[in-house]
């Protein structure tokens, strides 16, 4: 059995990269599939398909269109969500993610540091799990296969 595991969360550093690595390491056989990470395609993706917007609010909600269908397909497909918070960001598209994915019914692992307990508690009791590292999320996938 292979999980899909969707990875909600700011695209600014390599935290995907290193649960990937560590998940492999561990042979844990799981699909990770997420939002684009490449920051400049992410915004630049609307025109891309679209053509030339005439301003940057047009410009961003063209790129949110094609966004939300990549995440919308892969969020479908997923078993499971982690959603990542931490302290450098804004995490608008996160905080949305998370509560799609209760909606949809989809098991949620929130990471959340404990100072985002307070802003995150509502939806931190719809979650199935909440950690407050990366590691703790892959432990719990981890307990999936045992």
């Amino acid at each position: 059995m292979e999980l899909v595991v969707y990875l909600a969360g700011q695209i600014h550093d390599d935290w995907r990269d290193k649960l990937r690595k560590k998940a492999e390491e561990r042979g844990l056989p799981i699909i990770f599939k997420g939002p684009q990470e490449n920051h400049d395609r992410s915004d630049d993706i609307g025109e891309h398909i679209k053509g030339k917007q005439p301003n940057a609010v047009y410009r961003d909600q063209t790129a949110s269109e094609f966004n939300n269908l990549r995440t919308r397909v892969w969020m479908q497909k997923a078993d499971v969500v982690i959603a990542l918070f931490g302290e450098k960001y804004k995490q608008w598209n996160t905080a949305m993610d998370a509560a799609v994915a209760i909606q949809s019914g989809k098991p949620l692992i929130l990471v959340r540091p404990e100072s985002l307990v307070h802003p995150l508690k509502e939806l931190a009791q719809r979650a199935q799990v909440v950690v407050e590292t990366p590691d703790q999320a892959l432990d719990a996938l981890a307990y999936i296969f045992e």
